[in-house]
């Protein structure tokens, strides 16, 4: 099993992995799906146009803020995560739904990039699939949904292609 972070769970280590099985990826990372060049990714990296968020996103993720943040008592941590998210909750009602989504132009770059023509990701969980034309190759990008009581949608890939399926609620 893989696990992959989000934008609220990239504290998750080592120590995690060790106790749970899991390998963890790298966000992104090109795994080939039964020949098709794919990259899988948590998403919020294509949200270019959140200048803020991009910010959290760039300090969050410092070795320094991790390690002093795991240093303090855990009560004080889950007050600090939930101060955190308070914010980020309300700030999401004053932005407009465009600036919260990807950027095409930072997709397309990752397309070219990483030399792939499927993107796998959720974060904005606007599920869809999304064509682009990058250097004249048809390439797809697959939104995948949040999960919420009624509705765990994964996507499913094999030789025949992608399949969106409900797991149950």
């Amino acid at each position: 099993m893989y696990f992959q972070h989000g934008n609220r769970d990239f504290l998750v280590g080592a120590e995690f992995a060790a106790a749970t099985g899991v390998q963890l990826l790298g966000d992104p990372v090109r795994v080939d799906l039964f020949g098709v060049p794919t990259l899988l990714s948590h998403g919020d990296a294509f949200c270019t146009d959140d200048v803020g968020y991009q910010r959290w996103r760039r300090f969050s993720r410092t070795d320094a803020l991790q390690a002093g943040y795991r240093a303090l008592p855990r009560t004080w941590r889950e007050r600090i995560a939930a101060g955190i998210r308070a914010r980020s909750d309300g700030g999401k009602q004053m932005k407009s739904s465009a600036i919260m989504d990807v950027n095409p132009d930072a997709v397309r770059e990752a397309f070219r990039a990483y030399d792939v023509r499927r993107l796998i990701h959720g974060h904005t969980h606007r599920p869809a699939e999304h064509d682009y034309e990058v250097d004249g190759a048809r390439c797809t990008r697959h939104v995948l949904a949040d999960w919420q009581v009624g509705r765990c949608e994964a996507l499913r890939v094999d030789a025949a292609g992608v399949d969106r399926v409900n797991l149950g609620a």
